[in-house]
């Protein structure tokens, strides 16, 4: 078995958790710019964990504004082989309702002002978003969430919108339609960053609100939204804990391939590649472009 280095990627009401020792603030330099914040180490029952705070404490990065490149590479640089994603996010289903953890299976990517790649010109790679969270993690987060005792649901479409607004109501009527479960803004292109750095990655979608379709209930507005999100904290961390002992035997290597998923991408010709984008994709892509 391998080791496990748990990275957990979402707010104050995630890492502020009890029980946390060996406590480090740490930054970790990437030569794709700055990430969100500086990575807090910790051990947990004796596991290591990584987080890192998606909107830099205090929150003060919208979701178009975080470096979701840098983020995903420091995290790598930090040893890290698993990401758990805690964020908000609304509901389109009467059976997700507000306090419900959702156990993300797929995502439609609307957002259009982010780099969704840690490739381009000089060193083009594509890996498949077929199945793009490792099944391993959420069947991990569905025993974790019935240890704990949390209202939860397995499998469901995240849309990721490009924010900050909220959605209209003829978009909220729209994106219910086409049959998505929950909409967010922050989970894409984050999935697809840590597909390519081929890191087994998981999302669990906390429900604050139905957004604005929902008849019965009002627009949605930020103080509905941050009373539930305290309501959620303590079980975003109760779900981390319980987490943790469940990820401790972890295969030494992924049975669903996502730290393999660069062995059939890059398509560019070794010959042609950008020697300045293999140095930058050290970290990242190392295994496959050393």
């Amino acid at each position: 078995m391998a080791e496990t280095i748990l990275g957990i990627i979402g707010g104050s009401g995630v890492y502020d958790m009890d029980g946390l020792k060996d406590k480090v603030w740490r930054r970790i330099e990437s030569p794709w710019g700055a990430p969100s914040d500086e990575l807090l180490f910790g051990t947990y029952q004796g596991q290591q964990l990584v987080f890192l705070p998606r909107h830099g404490r205090g929150h003060s990065l919208t979701p178009t504004d975080i470096n979701y490149r840098a983020n995903i590479d420091v995290m790598k640089r930090a040893g890290v082989t698993d990401i758990l994603s805690v964020s908000a996010c609304g509901s389109f289903r009467e059976q997700m309702p507000p306090g419900t953890f959702v156990i993300v299976d797929q995502f439609v990517d609307r957002t259009h002002l982010r780099p969704k790649s840690f490739f381009g010109p000089g060193l083009v790679a594509h890996v498949s978003m077929a199945q793009p969270v490792c099944q391993r993690l959420g069947d991990a987060a569905e025993q974790a969430a019935k240890q704990a005792n949390i209202s939860y649901h397995r499998g469901g479409t995240y849309l990721a919108m490009e924010g900050p607004q909220f959605s209209s109501h003829a978009e909220s009527t729209l994106y219910r339609n086409w049959g998505m479960d929950v909409i967010g803004m922050t989970n894409m292109p984050e999935a697809k960053l840590a597909r390519e750095a081929e890191m087994d990655y998981a999302t669990i979608a906390m429900v604050t609100d139905f957004d604005c379709w929902h008849p019965d209930h009002g627009a949605v507005d930020v103080d509905s939204v941050i009373a539930i999100l305290g309501q959620n904290a303590a079980n975003a961390q109760a779900l981390v804990k319980a987490i943790v002992s469940l990820l401790k035997d972890r295969p030494d290597a992924c049975p669903h391939g996502c730290d393999r998923a660069l062995d059939h991408a890059v398509i560019t010709a070794a010959a042609a590649r950008d020697k300045a984008m293999i140095e930058k994709l050290g970290s990242v892509a190392g295994r496959v472009l050393s």
